[in-house]
């Protein structure tokens, strides 16, 4: 409510107004993210830390970031949303918790965790961040929803070392998380990569049945094109082109996914319409003068 910030930045407050009003209400999200670029603009740089009024200006400041990452979702314009916030906040140590809460969430859900590894990890090591109450909890969200589900287990567990907050019971559960986590994911790597080993022979079997087969019936042509060529005044010739352009079938439909035998298929293909176009088509005769 902005009678709970007076006598804040009266400018930013209606803003703010406006943009939740838009969001909630009229659900114009692209009208709600003008309101907020609008407010955070005329809070300017604002006062710093130890001013009477620098709570008011954080406040409200990080209120208008958060209804504008809530637009800029509702858009699907979630790609742009660490970018327009780092407009107003400039480095990620600044984030407010609040904000940084939202954008750990907003890129887990879109499965991008890697987008907020750099991010957190810098607010997460400023000494200053590490006094506030939000603290513990923002980096338990860091850890689930950034480091383990990209398998920085490493990088987990020193953070959490590190963390003079916890005490040796706290650091014991999320220890204790972070090795149930990697045994997970070491686990589904090997079964991963135990498939693959096991694809690739049945894959070679399947290839030297089909080489075995191509063998034996290109062996079989190879006799009945000898047996043709024995007997070639017995039949005619349309007899003969037909029986080999059926056999040729038979070898061909054999393998016709090979990508090898795509260029040979093709050329051969085009050899027999050939043919055949020369032997069966209508031969056109002068007429017969009496």
């Amino acid at each position: 409510e902005p009678s709970a910030w007076a006598p804040g930045p009266a400018q930013a407050v209606a803003l703010l107004e406006d943009a939740a009003d838009l969001l909630v209400l009229h659900r114009d999200f692209a009208a709600a993210v003008e309101r907020c670029e609008a407010g955070c603009d005329s809070l300017g740089p604002g006062p710093g830390p130890g001013h009477e009024t620098y709570e008011r200006f954080a406040e409200v400041k990080c209120s208008l970031c958060v209804v504008g990452i809530q637009a800029l979702a509702e858009m699907n314009r979630w790609r742009e949303v660490l970018s327009w916030v780092l407009q107003y906040y400039h480095v990620p140590e600044c984030l407010p918790p609040k904000v940084l809460e939202l954008c750990i969430l907003l890129y887990s859900k879109v499965r991008e965790p890697q987008v907020m590894l750099e991010v957190g990890s810098s607010w997460l090591r400023d000494h200053v961040n590490q006094r506030l109450p939000e603290f513990g909890s923002l980096l338990e969200l860091y850890l689930v929803q950034v480091l383990l589900p990209l398998g920085r287990f490493e990088g987990a567990e020193e953070l959490v070392r590190g963390c003079a907050m916890f005490d040796s019971e706290q650091q014991l559960e999320f220890l204790s998380t972070i090795y149930e986590r990697r045994s997970r994911w070491t686990q589904q790597e090997e079964t991963h990569s135990t498939a693959e080993e096991q694809q690739d022979p049945a894959t070679e079997t399947v290839l030297g049945v089909l080489s075995q087969k191509l063998l034996t019936m290109l062996t079989l042509l190879r006799r009945a094109l000898r047996s043709m060529s024995n007997h070639f005044y017995l039949l005619p010739y349309k007899k003969m082109l037909l029986a080999t352009f059926l056999l040729y079938l038979v070898v061909v439909r054999l393998d016709p996914a090979s990508p090898t035998s795509l260029p040979f298929i093709y050329k051969l293909v085009q050899l027999f319409r050939q043919a055949w176009a020369a032997v069966f088509s209508p031969v056109h005769r002068p007429p017969v003068r009496d």
